[in-house]
């Protein structure tokens, strides 16, 4: 288990989408480095810079799709579960779904206020924008697992960078755990190339 709340953040302002995550103490128990123009997506979660212990690889089912799946798998291969996008529902909020292992829906990553993210949308597409917006319009999405609301992720203000807090609001298993962040990691990327 890991200690929470967990930190996550990434430079605005560089090419291709470099990911830290760290605990409650200041450990960094997660890195994601991925790269843009790829025509289907396989990102490598590990767990710091070194980039020499996968913890799990997320790989999309399609190319260039905005319906696609990703698999969630760990660093052997086996499967953990699966995110993507519900659909047209997408467009109007953020709303990823999460299947388990044995590909059953096992809950949901949703939006808390739609409107919130149409304003940070409009503020990034200002000059200077994307940074100034960050500091007005937060939006927070809750991570739900079986009926239960698991995680609640806040983006934070900042300036050059994107930083989010993700707080624990259930108690869940090892497995869990890792669909959960898998999840909300790859949920940030998404909505990082949504804009």
């Amino acid at each position: 288990m890991l200690s929470y709340p967990l930190d996550l953040s990434f430079k605005i302002l560089t090419i291709g989408t470099r990911i830290k995550v760290t605990d409650a103490a200041g450990r960094q128990i997660a890195y994601v480095r991925k790269q843009k123009f790829k025509l289907k997506e396989n990102v490598g979660v590990y767990s710091d810079e070194s980039q020499s212990n996968l913890l799990f690889r997320m790989k999309a089912d399609r190319m260039l799709d905005f319906s696609a799946r990703y698999a969630i798998s760990g660093p052997d291969g086996h499967p953990i579960g699966a995110v993507g996008r519900r659909g047209m529902k997408s467009l109007w909020s953020s709303a990823y779904v999460l299947d388990d292992a044995h590909d059953t829906d096992a809950g949901s990553i949703r939006e808390e206020n739609p409107w919130t993210k149409v304003f940070d949308g409009m503020t990034e597409s200002l000059p200077l924008g994307d940074a100034l917006g960050g500091l007005f319009f937060n939006p927070a999405y809750l991570a739900e697992l079986y009926g239960r609301d698991a995680l609640r992720v806040q983006k934070r203000p900042s300036v050059l960078e994107s930083s989010f807090r993700i707080e624990k609001l259930a108690d869940f298993s090892d497995e869990e755990e890792d669909l959960l962040l898998a999840g909300i990691i790859m949920m940030v990327l998404l909505e990082r190339d949504r804009g």
